[in-house]
């Protein structure tokens, strides 16, 4: 049993050597109150199928590695898209109140070419 390749190391070695990959990139994180530090190291594999990310967690209790597939990676994606797309909106709302209010004039005719 102890010969087995555990499923981080099975799927990073089928995807290595036949896909697009990021350099691992590292971050450390440390909680401001608590002074608690994590590193994270990501590394991102594009392959026919979509792509993988591969998360290493290291903090006190030890390490844990996960495999993102890709299906969680496009969920997470779609996420962070519908929040900008929230917050832009939000914001142009937001000026374009502000302009109204300052009885700015609102047109949106194309400017004649000079």
């Amino acid at each position: 049993m102890e010969n087995q390749i555990d499923k981080y190391d099975r799927q990073y070695g089928s995807l290595i050597d036949v896909s697009l990959h990021t350099k691992p990139t590292t971050v450390k994180v440390v909680q401001p109150l608590t002074g608690r530090t994590e590193t994270f190291i990501v590394q991102t594999l594009r392959h026919e199928n979509g792509d993988y990310v591969f998360l290493e967690h290291a903090d006190e209790a030890g390490l844990d590695r996960l495999v993102l597939p890709p299906k969680v990676v496009n969920a997470i994606v779609a996420h962070r898209d519908s929040l900008t797309k929230r917050s832009r909106s939000r914001t142009a709302r937001r000026v374009m109140a502000e302009r109204m209010a300052r009885g700015d004039v609102i047109s949106f005719k194309k400017k004649k070419a000079q």
